[in-house]
């Protein structure tokens, strides 16, 4: 319990870095904004399937604004803070079922999807690092170590 409450603990503090980065204008790249967009909106259906709710309806590539950003990365935060505190060890290795976006069901423990969900961000931060090189800009460090430190 203690990893994933850090592992998504460093999940929000990434998106608000990469969040700060995007709105300080160093680069407008409609590309970077669609990828943190992603990010927002994946946490968002993945929060939406551990609580049981049908995440059918809900986008997973929709570009939002940067206030609508700023939104979901609190409300996703405060989400997952409050479903990880009524979660125990056991409930963790529990089976889940849910269905993916095309209506294929799957199966994953509650641990399984909540590494998923602080893992996938970080791939696509790691895609907007790229863009912020390929502009000439400096890489934001989102690395889990800087974190902890």
């Amino acid at each position: 319990m203690e990893t994933l409450q850090s592992m998504l603990k460093h999940l929000h503090w990434a998106n608000q870095r990469i969040l700060e980065t995007l709105q300080n204008g160093a680069m407008e790249n409609k590309q970077a904004n669609n990828l943190f967009s992603h990010i927002l909106h994946a946490e968002k259906v993945w929060f939406t399937r551990l609580i049981g709710a049908n995440s059918s309806h809900l986008p997973i590539w929709a570009e939002v604004s940067l206030e609508s950003c700023v939104e979901m990365v609190n409300q996703n935060h405060q989400n997952y803070a409050d479903l990880l505190s009524k979660l125990s060890n056991t409930d963790l290795d529990r089976a889940f079922s849910y269905k993916n976006s095309k209506g294929t069901e799957f199966h994953n423990t509650i641990r399984e999807i909540l590494s998923h969900v602080a893992l996938h961000g970080q791939y696509h931060r790691g895609q907007i690092n790229q863009l912020l090189r390929t502009a000439a800009l400096e890489p934001i460090n989102v690395d889990f170590i800087t974190f902890k430190r």
